[in-house]
């Protein structure tokens, strides 16, 4: 339900439509059933000061044919994506020497290393490029004319689980003998394996481990229970196909006009889980499109209390990613998203009816917005067949982010028809977008109520998104009536690039935006906060309440 993006010159164009609207459905599950344990084997032990752990690459990603790259003196696995490349690895404490090397062999003659907050200088030295960083850091790196490099270097591993022993599931050993890297479908195996585990912590007062090695697993849907622990290892990958035959339809997605499924969802009324580990949660992008035409969003936390997340990367994903809805407290830390910037509605994690929502040190790249907040109605076509009535939004904080994308840097909306109340954006750095800091309240009657963007850095606006191009855009439209906007501090934000239209304040009459306070907003080219709208190029300015300017 957003216009069409409109890039700037040199940028994709004829881009789909960035929306925001919601799924239908309810999985029904599989039966649980209880396995045996397997023999005992010592976890890892936790990553030492300097020490290098590159993720394993499956074959099914091609190597990057622009870059290598070295971490303290050790080889980093570097592979080629669709928009930009991609290196991961895990970083022990201390500072790490990253060393870029065009594989051409020719000289570098120009490069950026991003966020340009964290002021890193590197040496050019012929095709190599070598910086410094003082931890574990999500970087985008720029050199001359090639893709950008996106290199993900978590922080080290500190609970990783043994690959087998008293209430842990290996999924590869007797009874489950999942067989990764055929292209077979996995699934049963998969389930089986949750299933006991799930049942081993209901009797246990714990969680039981679901332990994935390393490989390339073909899956069908999977459903996850309480008390569940699902670690997936260095160099794991859960791939979804999009074969209608090996999963259920769970809503149809009117704006990109096909038909959605749950990859991995929990149980309703389910508590105490946790998905770990180092490993990826695959879509498999368009090319899961060609079988069905069945969209897929890959993790769907939905009724669930006491729900975390650490350490997985998503990739790919054909509709929003990680759409968390009428759940409670919730973590999501050092998570990836990694989508396309061909395919539209590929939102990193939306945030939806739910309360005391945590995402901690994540970077989101993809077309939409990777990082936003909604709230929708009981017949919301994406949730319409979800028992229960539609619930506010209150309490969810993002910090710690690095956003990529073609729509909003971070946002509050489209959907507000109910209540979203205490929504906190805070240490965000926006490497690229269309609007850098945005509330858009589209649909629906209810408020948007304490709101708060802190210590934001946007670093380029390269793109426009329904014609906004600028580092702020804040408007109630009237596509399902309209809502106020109330209570919203801006503070602390370098501007390094303000866009090209004017930053908006825009309100409905009965709707206003009000209580808007603006502190120590650093403009291009000035050492100095704004004071006046004018510096602020905060021009397009209607149906608002007072707006207050301090430094």
């Amino acid at each position: 339900m957003r216009s069409p993006l409109i890039p700037t010159a040199g940028a994709l164009r004829g881009l789909r439509r960035c929306l925001a609207f919601g799924l239908t459905a309810l999985l029904l599950g599989t039966a649980a059933l209880l396995g045996a344990p397997h023999a005992a084997q010592a976890a890892p032990a936790p990553a030492a000061a300097g020490t290098v752990g590159a993720y394993p690459v499956p074959s099914i990603y091609p190597a990057s044919t622009d870059y290598r790259l070295t971490v303290n003196g050790t080889s980093v696995p570097v592979q080629k994506f669709t928009g930009y490349d991609i290196a991961q690895l895990a970083l022990g404490t201390g500072t790490a020497t990253m060393a870029v090397t065009k594989i051409n062999d020719t000289a570098i003659g120009s490069y950026s290393i991003s966020p340009e907050k964290l002021g890193i200088v590197g040496s050019v030295s012929g095709p190599t490029l070598t910086f410094t960083v003082p931890k574990d850091e999500y970087l985008i790196v720029k050199v001359d004319g090639r893709p950008n490099l996106v290199i993900a270097a978590d922080p080290g591993e500190y609970d990783p689980p043994a690959t087998g022993g008293t209430g842990i599931f290996n999924v590869t050993a007797a009874p489950y003998s999942a067989q990764p890297n055929t292209g077979d479908y996995t699934t049963t195996a998969f389930q089986d394996a949750l299933n006991d585990a799930a049942a081993y912590g209901a009797a246990n007062n714990t969680q039981g481990i679901v332990y994935v090695p390393a490989g390339v697993y073909t899956l069908g849907n999977l459903y996850l229970r309480s008390d569940l622990a699902f670690y997936l290892a260095r160099g794991a990958v859960l791939r979804y196909t999009g074969d209608a035959a090996h999963y259920v339809v769970t809503g149809h997605k009117d704006s990109q006009g096909r038909d959605l499924t749950w990859f991995i969802s929990t149980r309703y009324s389910s508590s105490n889980i946790k998905i770990y580990g180092r490993g990826i949660i695959d879509g498999n992008g368009a090319a899961s499109l060609g079988p069905s035409n069945l969209g897929v969003n890959l993790l769907a936390p939905i009724y669930t209390n006491g729900f975390t997340v650490d350490g997985i990367t998503f990739r790919e994903s054909s509709s929003w990613a990680v759409t968390p809805l009428r759940s409670s407290n919730m973590t999501f830390t050092n998570v990836k998203f990694f989508n396309r910037f061909d395919m539209g509605e590929d939102d990193g994690i939306d945030v939806q009816e739910s309360s005391n929502v945590t995402v901690t040190h994540a970077i989101g790249i993809g077309l939409d917005d990777p990082f936003s907040t909604k709230t929708w109605g009981d017949t919301t076509d994406m949730f319409s067949t979800v028992p229960g009535t539609a619930t506010p939004l209150s309490n969810v904080t993002f910090n710690d982010l690095l956003s990529w994308t073609y729509c909003y840097g971070i946002k509050v909306g489209q959907g507000v028809v109910t209540g979203q109340d205490g929504v906190t954006f805070e240490n965000v750095v926006v490497y690229d977008a269309a609007v850098g800091i945005g509330i858009d309240h589209k649909y629906g009657t209810a408020a948007a109520t304490n709101i708060k963007f802190d210590n934001i850095d946007i670093e380029r606006l390269d793109f426009a998104n329904d014609n906004n191009r600028t580092w702020l855009a804040m408007m109630t439209e009237t596509s399902q009536g309209v809502g106020p906007v109330t209570g919203v501090t801006i503070s602390n934000v370098k501007v390094r690039d303000a866009g090209t239209t004017a930053a908006r304040i825009n309100g409905q009459p009965g709707a206003l935006i009000s209580g808007v306070t603006l502190s120590n907003i650093v403009m291009p080219g000035s050492t100095a906060a704004a004071t006046t709208l004018g510096q602020l190029n905060l021009t397009n300015v209607s149906n608002n309440g007072p707006i207050t300017i301090t430094s």
